[in-house]
């Protein structure tokens, strides 16, 4: 165990179940310890570092920008906030963004924006959320109300009142929850912390549908599925539908904090100053970086290359079941968000790959997410795959 390992076991709240590992420096899509080992990423700092570590585009931006200002407050504007809101609403559905710096706070916001825009036009009774089981959204206290995983709550309840969950992709409880009380529902397109089930596109329309008949909104928390992961740069892309809110973070500045929530301008307009805010939200030196990033991932080759990355891992991973074992049960996702579910308790295979030193996660005690850096080329594809053949082999 290293230096800096000893210093963070004694300094640091024991609230994350680390490994012995500090790295030091990243490069692509690799990690060096303070030892000088090597590991490959396939986690992307959970799908946050879309173009790797280090990326010199990136870095050149960054370096640029922190000789002209770092932070001034949003009682004024800055050129990267003001460019990055541009970009993102060229880019997507929305009219207006709101800047925070975590996944949690751009759900914070989205709820208090439903509620407020709800209270506005249709009164204080129209207040209720529906949320899905299985779902993940936040470890603050309102983000943590719409998470649908109840080993989550243990020693914060009461949570926020209001919420409705039902089961993903059941049309049947989609209906039954909704009525005139409902102010939004929000989604994740792909339950990424859930094990990585993307939902049904029958079920994302009928959301839409009832949302448009309750005069609710629909909220997409794209917070791991944004920024090109899918092989879109947003996953809504891939059901031709349209929601009110979305809420972006991870990826969008590639590794500095930096979240968004997106939406329609008769939406966003309830929020008046006063209502909502945040002090470091849209820092210039990570929006410099962010503008940066979405020239990059936004070029439809990049986007393409990711969708037929993502296609020939997932036939390579589900190849290996038919050739060398029965372990694997499914293989879920798009683009470059992969799960894999085994038969059997996926602890072993963590360790083993970890042994390799090739990182992924472990989001269900019975499923891998791989989650690699979009730039992450064909040869790297295919060592990996090498890699947990083996692996599976060994634990057959």
């Amino acid at each position: 165990m290293g230096y800096i390992v000893e210093m963070g076991e004694l300094y640091l709240a024991g609230n994350y179940k680390r490994e012995k590992l500090a790295f030091v420096k990243g490069s692509g899509t690799r990690l060096f310890t303070e030892d000088g080992e090597e590991y490959l990423d396939f986690t992307s700092g959970i799908a946050v570092c879309n173009l790797g570590h280090s990326h010199p585009e990136l870095v050149e931006t960054l370096q640029t920008q922190a000789k002209l200002i770092w932070h001034t407050s949003n009682l004024y504007y800055t050129a990267p906030q003001a460019k990055l809101a541009k970009k993102l609403v060229e880019l997507s559905f929305a009219e207006k963004v709101f800047f925070a710096n975590s996944g949690a706070e751009a759900v914070e916001a989205s709820l208090k924006l439903a509620r407020r825009y709800a209270y506005e036009n249709f009164g204080k009774d129209k207040n209720r959320f529906i949320a899905l089981k299985n779902s993940f959204h936040g470890r603050t206290l309102g983000a943590l109300s719409v998470t649908g995983q109840p080993k989550y709550w243990e020693g914060f309840e009461p949570l926020l009142p209001g919420v409705t969950f039902i089961p993903p992709n059941d049309k049947k409880a989609l209906r039954s929850a909704f009525n005139e009380k409902v102010c939004a529902i929000i989604l994740e397109p792909i339950q990424g912390e859930g094990g990585v089930y993307p939902l049904e596109k029958e079920f994302i329309e009928l959301a839409k549908e009832l949302c448009e008949k309750h005069n609710a909104l629909l909220i997409f928390d794209e917070i791991q599925t944004g920024i090109g992961r899918t092989g879109k740069l947003f996953a809504y892309e891939h059901f031709g539908i349209e929601p009110d809110i979305m809420c972006l973070a991870k990826a969008l500045a590639n590794g500095l904090p930096l979240s968004a929530m997106l939406a329609k301008e008769k939406v966003m307009s309830a929020l008046k100053p006063g209502t909502h805010a945040s002090t470091f939200g849209g820092n210039p030196l990570a929006c410099a970086v962010a503008l940066k990033v979405l020239d990059i991932v936004s070029n439809p080759s990049f986007l393409k290359e990711v969708d037929l990355k993502g296609k020939i891992l997932k036939e390579k991973i589900e190849r290996l079941n038919e050739e060398k074992t029965k372990i694997i049960k499914e293989v879920r996702g798009w683009g470059l968000l992969i799960g894999i579910e085994f038969s059997i308790s996926a602890d072993g295979v963590y360790k083993k790959l970890l042994e390799r030193k090739i990182l992924v996660t472990q989001p269900k005690p019975n499923v891998i997410r791989i989650s690699p850096p979009l730039i992450v080329n064909y040869r790297e594809l295919d060592f990996f795959v090498e890699n947990l053949k083996e692996v599976l082999v060994s634990l057959k």
